[in-house]
């Protein structure tokens, strides 16, 4: 039986149906390797697996799985390190120079009107991934929060993933 848009509902009266195959990575994500850290395990993945961005020589750009907008990304130093009095001078100067780096990127490719930058210290600051240090980059527009996101709590992302990494990948020389 189809509804009025002719959306099966077969073994789910009363459910639409919302197709989102990019949404598999959340079902079945890639095995870490060695310490078990997702963000270690992107060094062993090709960038269009891992949604890599662009790797430096101590931090990398990737893409954030779990975006609160398009083009959301962190960039984080390549070693597993936790606190950022931890982080090596060159560690900390190309984190911020590549933070910057993404920045203009985004502007580039999406035109944001504005950005939050941050980086959650610990679990409790809200760090769900607090073992490996990460700064996100969120590109923010006027209106981004509006009636799907406020009553439904359903974030829209325009684009696929791995089609947002391919346009930030090419601009970000």
């Amino acid at each position: 039986m189809s509804d009025p848009v002719g959306q099966e509902r077969d073994g789910f009266e009363g459910f639409d149906r919302l197709w989102t195959p990019h949404r598999m990575a959340y079902v079945a994500p890639a095995q870490p390797v060695g310490d078990g850290c997702p963000f270690c395990t992107m060094e062993h993945l090709a960038p269009e697996d891992s949604l890599v961005v662009h790797r430096g020589e101590t931090c990398f750009a990737v893409l954030n799985l779990h975006p609160y907008n398009p083009g959301h990304l962190m960039v984080l130093p390549l070693r597993h390190v936790a606190e950022i009095e931890d982080l090596t001078t060159e560690e900390a100067a190309e984190l911020m120079t590549m933070t910057q780096q993404a920045v203009r990127v985004i502007r580039q490719v999406s035109g944001p009107h504005a950005f939050n930058i941050g980086i959650n210290l610990g679990g409790v600051a809200g760090g769900s991934l607090s073992q490996h240090l990460h700064q996100h980059v969120v590109p923010r527009w006027s209106g981004d929060a509006n009636f799907i996101t406020v009553l439904s709590g359903t974030k829209t992302l325009p684009q696929l993933l791995s089609d947002t990494r391919q346009l930030l990948a090419e601009a970000w020389s």
